[in-house]
């Protein structure tokens, strides 16, 4: 009868399995990221002049401006003009760099164009192969895991495991180097 497998023991090839695997799939999202960002950023100005947010925004951002110049010149009417022995008000003073958390903001049109920006980059990323090896990276290591999962003994898990793992350029069994004698010159 096949030995089975303690608790241990599985506990310790999934570790090993996410040893060999994140460090590839790290590098590999850092990697995507990097194409991710620009290509979000591409989309981002592609669709904005597709559905014609590029119009409303650059309106927004020079109300905004605007706004702003308007708050800063009255603030400064303000405390030019107010009285030697009085004080702004206190929530003047507040808001005087803010708005009403329930006005829209250009800032919040930017980051809704930027969501759906960022869903067709990552559409597109797929497609580049940066994102397919990603993909692939994680698909082998969660076969990995299933593997480690689904086998009855030590003997065969490791040898699937070792197949797995050869698909990555790994080898599941390393062996060890000796170190070197040094020798002591006294």
């Amino acid at each position: 009868m096949a030995q089975s497998m303690t608790k241990y023991q599985l506990d310790h090839f999934k570790e090993k399995v996410r040893r060999q695997f994140d460090p590839l799939i790290d590098d590999q999202e850092l990697l995507v990221k990097q194409y991710k960002t620009k290509a979000t950023d591409v989309a981002v100005e592609k669709l904005s002049k597709k559905i014609g947010a590029d119009k409303i925004i650059n309106k927004f951002r020079q109300a905004e401006k605007m706004l702003a110049e308007a708050r800063a010149t009255a603030i400064t009417f303000f405390e030019k003009k107010k009285p030697k022995d009085a004080e702004l008000d206190y929530t003047f003073r507040r808001k005087r760099d803010s708005y009403s958390d329930s006005e829209l903001s250009l800032s919040d049109c930017e980051d809704q164009l930027r969501s759906w920006a960022k869903n067709q980059a990552e559409k597109e990323i797929e497609r580049r192969p940066e994102g397919a090896r990603l993909r692939q990276l994680k698909e082998l290591k969660q076969k990995a895991l299933d593997t480690v999962m689904e086998s009855g003994t030590p003997d065969t898990l490791a040898i699937s495991l070792n197949e797995v793992s050869k698909k990555i350029g790994l080898s599941w069994n390393t062996d060890l180097t000796a170190l070197p004698n040094i020798k002591n010159e006294n």
